[in-house]
């Protein structure tokens, strides 16, 4: 079969034939082309460019994502000991027995970069374009998509990963159900007990514990882009927009935001780690489970503007 070509205004790049275009010994894998359908480029960024496309087999709605080799932050092996971009290994890793994370149904290795394919929620946008649609959200729609994110960030623990990058705009919403999914792990990595010396995901979402000290823990980390996540939801914007802001921790809402909610955003946007909660402390938190009483006092400093 001929070269295929996938292209937009901008872009144009071919996936060669027959042995280079699989991720398998040759003869094991069908080719890219014979599997799928390539549609409109979704959208590009540092680190890959996003197509729709269909799986030929079904019909189904697809998303074809392309890494450039140079791009890959980081490099792993899967269990038969083929070298991937380590998105693909933590994808595969959190694959099954989550509803709230995106699935990686295929992938293919090229020449200069390799082709993920994954299932596309036809009706989906991500939640940053859901926000600047609605401008904020009402506190009962913003618990049913964190609760969701939450769900999503417990399965990544429970499987050793470690997403590094949770904001808006890898958070696909269905507009009509409000169902959410957890995409693009191509900052993630392994959860480890020491600390991590190397940044990567958003500056703006990095902890305070990173801009002072140049280290942060994984789960701590976690929380903090998780109450930041919380606060663009209700509030409608960032908390903090310069390094200065994010160490000084100053917290201001300028809309309506009930008690509980607030003081679960200041717990997770503590200045120190160690008064961050855990995963599951959010879980039974009085605003995410409103039967739960709430049983974590913030200090002074933190409490000051919650009434």
């Amino acid at each position: 079969p001929a070269p295929l070509l996938i292209g937009s205004c901008s872009h144009l790049w071919v996936l060669p034939c027959p042995s280079c275009a699989t991720g398998q010994p040759d003869g094991q894998k069908k080719q890219l082309q014979e599997l799928y359908q390539l549609g409109p480029q979704l959208g590009s960024g540092g680190f890959g460019t996003v197509f729709s496309g269909m799986r030929l087999s079904d019909g189904s709605p697809v998303a074809i994502k392309r890494v450039a080799r140079e791009s890959v932050l980081q490099w792993d092996e899967l269990p038969d000991g083929t070298r991937v971009p380590m998105e693909i290994v933590l994808m595969e890793k959190v694959g099954s027995g989550c509803h709230y994370i995106i699935q990686l149904l295929d992938w293919f290795e090229l020449p200069d970069s390799f082709v993920l394919v994954m299932e596309r929620p036809v009706a989906s946008q991500d939640l940053l374009q859901f926000l600047l649609e609605q401008e904020l959200l009402c506190e009962e729609m913003a618990r049913w998509l964190f609760c969701q994110v939450l769900e999503a960030v417990r399965h990544c623990t429970a499987c050793g990963v470690l997403h590094r990058d949770i904001k808006p705009e890898n958070l696909l919403v269905d507009p009509e159900s409000g169902d959410l999914k957890l995409i693009d792990f191509g900052c993630g990595t392994f959860l480890q007990e020491r600390p991590f010396t190397r940044f990567a995901g958003t500056h703006v979402y990095s902890p305070p514990e990173w801009i002072a000290c140049g280290c942060y823990y994984g789960h701590s980390a976690t929380i903090w882009s998780l109450g930041v996540l919380l606060y663009v939801m209700v509030c409608g914007n960032l908390p903090f927009c310069k390094d200065h802001d994010i160490v000084s921790g100053q917290l201001f809402f300028g809309h309506q935001v009930s008690p509980e909610c607030k003081h679960l955003i200041r717990w997770c946007l503590a200045k120190h780690p160690a008064d961050r909660p855990e995963l599951e402390e959010i879980f039974c938190h009085p605003w995410v489970s409103p039967t739960q009483p709430r049983t974590h006092q913030l200090s002074p400093h933190q409490s000051q503007a919650i009434a």
